[in-house]
């Protein structure tokens, strides 16, 4: 009876022990199924933040690009302005100065007026 009993007593603690090792080797299974699953999340994150930082990175060059063309640009326009304001003094020069030729003109004009009526009249004296 002795032998049945240690008989009984080896099966149950080979049935606990089975069991035990079922119970580890699924909760074994589990986690590297949930540590691949993991893995895979984070390298598609990964990969979505190196396709982000890339993106910045692409976009920052394209905001220099376009910052030194807005720059160029202020600096023409700059340019065009002072060439704008510098033709302006130039044509208001130009109008004083025809202003002061057409204000020449009507006098010589009203003088050669005057000596054509002189030279009329010293005419019809000589006759």
């Amino acid at each position: 009876m002795d032998l049945k009993m240690d008989e009984i007593l080896k099966n149950r603690i080979l049935i606990i022990l089975a069991i035990l090792s079922s119970i580890f080797f699924f909760g074994t299974l589990s986690s590297c199924n949930s540590a691949m699953r993991q893995k895979v999340a984070r390298d598609k994150e990964m990969a979505a933040r190196l396709a982000l930082e890339e993106k910045m990175s692409k976009f920052s060059q394209e905001k220099s690009v376009l910052e030194e063309k807005v720059k160029a640009k202020e600096k023409e326009a700059q340019d065009l302005t002072e060439t704008l304001e510098a033709t302006k003094k130039a044509l208001v020069q130009d109008q004083l100065v025809n202003a002061s030729l057409k204000e020449e003109l009507q006098k010589e004009t009203k003088l050669k007026e005057a000596l054509e009526e002189n030279s009329k009249e010293a005419k019809k004296f000589k006759k």
